[in-house]
């Protein structure tokens, strides 16, 4: 009777271990695949050595495999309106979210320094394709949270237009205030130089005017806080055809 009892007790212990130690396994793998900023959206592991092309003239982006160079996948996507241009230049993933609304299902910040900008989806699907954002690159709901699954923190994202690079939306007369990778690219030439001192951020600030004015009295420039196509030209920046 006893050898019986002990028999049970002993099947019930081994089932409550079974059943813990099963748990707490199931618990830890499951917390492996959880966004925590986002407790609903489960991470897919790809330790392919990926990028991201974004052709805003074409408004396609491409998921790009470094190591074969390779596409691995193309979507088509919405870019800023005219007046609110998509920045150009190469980034990096800072923010993965999942904020819904007018910026969909998935969120994919952007490290653009003179500004937030980034990857999103969105509840208007009919504008891909378009020039009709603030700046962000719109996708399709299924397409942002496909690519969401497949990149990390940190990915490169080159955003490109053409072939003039930083000037691919044409010269602007710059003046202090404005912000973009042309601000950006006269602040890189103007440190080559060695006037600039300050960060390379794309913000014309009061250090860029500083610099400004300096290089424009060194090289006999009328002194004025715009850039324009003289003090372009004097960089060495010129627009091939």
């Amino acid at each position: 009777m006893f050898r019986k009892v002990k028999l049970i007790l002993l099947s019930f212990v081994l089932v409550i271990i079974v059943v813990v130690v099963g748990n707490a396994i199931h618990t830890n793998l499951t917390r492996k695949g959880i966004d925590y900023d986002n407790k609903d959206v489960y991470k897919s592991h790809d330790d392919r050595n990926l990028a991201i092309l974004i052709e805003v003239d074409k408004k396609l982006l491409y998921l790009i495999d470094l190591d074969t160079n390779e596409i691995v996948k193309q979507y088509v996507v919405a870019t800023g309106k005219a007046d609110t241009p998509t920045p150009l230049g190469t980034f990096k993933i800072v923010e993965k979210a999942a904020w819904g609304g007018g910026f969909g299902s998935r969120w994919m910040g952007l490290n653009v320094p003179w500004g937030k900008y980034g990857i999103h989806g969105t509840d208007k699907p009919n504008s891909i394709g378009y020039n009709a954002s603030h700046g962000c690159v719109r996708m399709r709901n299924s397409d942002i949270e496909e690519l969401y699954s497949l990149v990390k923190y940190d990915t490169t994202v080159t955003l490109v237009k053409g072939d003039f690079g930083p000037f691919a939306y044409g010269f602007r007369v710059l003046k202090p205030g404005d912000r973009g990778a042309d601000v950006q690219e006269v602040q890189k030439r103007l440190k080559q130089r060695g006037y600039y001192e300050g960060s390379i951020d794309g913000v014309y600030g009061d250090g860029t005017k500083y610099a400004l004015l300096k290089f424009l009295k060194d090289n006999n420039l009328p002194i004025t806080d715009r850039i324009d196509s003289n003090t372009y030209k004097k960089l060495g920046i010129i627009l091939m055809d």
